[in-house]
């Protein structure tokens, strides 16, 4: 890891940790995962960890399940999902239960999957239902979409500003429909981490970084967000 920058952009505060190798930045990623979530466990008894989709946080899933740690104490949750069948490749739950979760003795009632299936509204309001229990999650993961966006929150998307969970149309990617939670809902994690690789997000977090208005920039906590990526924006 080279350094760390701290900049303020648009009342977010941003903490970039650059890695020069795409392999150091996931192992680092889930050694900070380990201590955290064993730390949670430590002091108040369980952990909750939001998850992202997508490519790059496939590797981390992968060796989370072979980390030393209470599973009986996480309870896991989904940033955003596609409202595709139960099962469906194409869903983020899949991967991460592919890659790690259907591996490790978390209890079934303790990953809280999104009800896609359901359809975007029903599904939303079902999933809403689940995080209003939850006053605030230790860790919420997340990545960076070449347009900026984030989750499911696309750019030039309008959501209910007092919604926990919104449903989602008319994706520019495919599938059409989709939910997700709104940015209040993900700006309440203790922790919040941007996992970010490949030249694609270059332009994206170099917009995100100089303070433009994309669905990145939403996303405000007290503590700050870290950004965890393998891109150079100095280049």
């Amino acid at each position: 890891m080279s350094g760390e920058i701290t900049s303020d952009v648009m009342r977010q505060i941003t903490r970039l940790h650059h890695y020069s190798k795409l392999a150091s930045m996931q192992d680092d990623v889930v050694r900070k995962i380990d201590a955290l979530a064993n730390d949670c466990i430590q002091k108040h008894g369980s952990f909750h960890i939001v998850l992202t989709g997508g490519r790059t946080p496939q590797p981390v899933y992968l060796e989370l399940r072979h980390i030393n740690t209470d599973w009986q104490a996480w309870h896991v949750y989904l940033g955003d999902e596609r409202c595709l069948p139960e099962g469906d490749a194409e869903r983020n739950d899949s991967m991460a239960l592919q890659a790690w979760l259907s591996h490790v003795a978390i209890p079934p009632e303790q990953l809280h999957l999104i009800p896609a299936h359901l359809g975007a509204e029903a599904g939303a309001e079902s999933y809403a239902k689940v995080v209003a229990d939850v006053e605030s999650f230790d860790l919420v993961l997340l990545g960076l979409g070449e347009d900026g966006h984030i989750a499911s929150l696309f750019p030039g998307h309008t959501h209910d500003a007092k919604a926990t969970v919104v449903p989602v149309h008319h994706s520019p990617k495919p599938p059409l429909d989709r939910i997700s939670l709104s940015a209040g809902t993900l700006g309440r994690g203790q922790h919040i981490w941007f996992l970010v690789s490949g030249e694609g997000k270059r332009q994206a977090l170099n917009r995100w970084q100089q303070g433009d208005d994309i669905p990145a920039s939403t996303i405000c906590s007290t503590a700050g967000v870290d950004i965890f990526t393998d891109i150079d924006i100095g280049e």
